[in-house]
């Protein structure tokens, strides 16, 4: 009666059939032997693969940061010049920054509410 209960485990026949195939012959035991060995190593190696798309990921971005940064630039340089010659931009930078005024100019400053 004790044996009644016992269940057989079925064997895993299709892992069986899969590595017949696979080493059939000894050509193609050899060729997965090498795959087996050789994708890793591409794949992940220090010039591998995945190595190759990060590394390309990081040089669009400093790429867009190189660029983010030259815009950031030219606006500088044309405030300077804005700056070295228009007087209408140094009395804005005047009144705005450094609180100045004219004569017989009030000035107001307004505190915003929180």
């Amino acid at each position: 009666m004790e044996g009644q209960f016992l269940r057989k485990t079925p064997k895993r026949q299709w892992l069986n059939g899969i590595t017949k195939k696979l080493f059939k012959t000894k050509r193609r035991a050899v060729l997965v032997i090498a795959g087996v060995i050789v994708i890793p190593y591409v794949l992940f190696n220090n010039r591998g693969v995945i190595t190759r798309i990060k590394l390309e990921h990081q040089r669009k971005e400093m790429i867009e940061k190189v660029r983010a940064a030259d815009e950031e630039n030219k606006r500088l340089q044309s405030y300077l010049k804005a700056l070295d010659g228009d007087k209408k931009t140094i009395e804005k930078v005047a009144r705005e920054k450094y609180g100045m005024a004219r004569q017989g100019e009030t000035v107001y400053k307004v505190k915003k509410a929180e």
